[in-house]
């Protein structure tokens, strides 16, 4: 079982920073999306010196310290250390569009949700999510990021910026990294839903998340750097009554396709289901790994493949008893 270690706890003379009380903002590209999103300022921020960034999606899940997931804890400890820089944290959470009827994005949402069963909240969390186009990177980088920046000095190079997400959360991050990588140059996935949740949902963005892997290999290479992580026992194809695919085996293929096209990534493929536990164990391992070698002094970065991932071949499946999951 998953176990944290001592930087999951705040250390004794560690200062903890402000959360703030949860923000509401209005989206003109999703129509009326009401999405509720918190930031987070570290003890050492300077207004005077500009900060490195952090978004974090399915933000909800991240702000108690007492939680699953004890971020702010890794955060503080972490910058107290000196092992990343001092950052403006951004949690967001799925909008919601139950208050825009009659609007496009409205009956988008209601559709995908009669079609597959699902609850109309749900149905909104993966149009922006699941989706492969630049629509929510420039909800981020016009509308929601501006109202964060009018308040604290925030870094305007991507060397400076990270994302982070798990599951829809993170094919969300990695898309918005993809799509801009003038924005986000740092990417943690979590379980990344690299299937076809949203595959020819709208006929304007034909690509779905399991398009991902033929997409490194075929497109010009982006400069970001990733963590990948999932589990073996992973979903496997969804659910009645539609099959997505294999969230195991699209996350083997987006690391072998990050490894054969020369990408600077990290895959911690373990054992476990569905949830974040083993992410939230290795975050601080993740965040020190993601922002290792920073320096202030510096607006961009050429990231390259690490000495000892060059050496290794790529990932290869192992056929196991197809009763050991019973």
């Amino acid at each position: 079982m998953p176990a944290f270690g001592p930087l999951a706890y705040l250390e004794p003379n560690v200062p903890s920073g402000t959360l703030s009380p949860p923000l509401l903002h209005t989206s003109k590209l999703y129509d009326g999306m009401q999405t509720t999103y918190w930031t987070y300022v570290p003890a050492q921020y300077d207004p005077k010196v500009p900060a490195a960034l952090m978004v974090i999606e399915d933000g909800q899940y991240y702000i108690d310290r007492n939680g699953n997931i004890p971020f702010l804890n890794v955060l503080d400890n972490l910058i107290a250390l000196k092992k990343i820089p001092v950052m403006i944290c951004v949690f967001v959470s799925p909008g919601k569009i139950a208050n825009a009827p009659g609007t496009p994005t409205y009956a988008a949402a209601k559709a995908y949700a009669d079609n597959w069963h699902r609850q109309l909240e749900d149905a909104m969390r993966s149009i922006p999510y699941d989706t492969v186009s630049d629509r929510y990177p420039r909800f981020l980088g016009d509308e929601l990021l501006p109202e964060v920046k009018a308040k604290y000095n925030i870094r305007k190079d991507a060397y400076s910026r990270g994302i982070m997400g798990l599951s829809s959360g993170a094919i969300c991050s990695f898309n918005a990294a993809w799509q801009m990588p003038e924005q986000f140059s740092r990417v943690i996935s979590w379980i990344g839903s690299f299937v076809s949740l949203q595959w020819k949902e709208n006929p304007a963005d034909p690509d779905g998340g399991q398009d991902y892997p033929d997409k490194i290999l075929r497109e010009s290479k982006r400069n970001i750097r990733v963590w990948l992580q999932d589990g073996s026992r992973d979903q496997q194809y969804g659910s009645a009554p539609r099959n997505y695919g294999s969230w195991p085996a699209t996350n083997l293929r987006m690391a072998n396709a990050l490894k054969l096209a020369g990408y600077d990534f990290h895959f911690s493929f373990g054992e476990g289901t569905h949830n974040g536990a083993q992410g939230a164990v290795e975050l601080p391992e993740e965040l020190i790994w993601l922002w290792r070698n920073y320096d202030s002094a510096q607006t961009q970065e050429e990231f390259e493949q690490d000495t000892d991932e060059l050496a290794k071949p790529p990932f290869r499946f192992t056929l196991v008893d197809r009763d050991a999951d019973k």
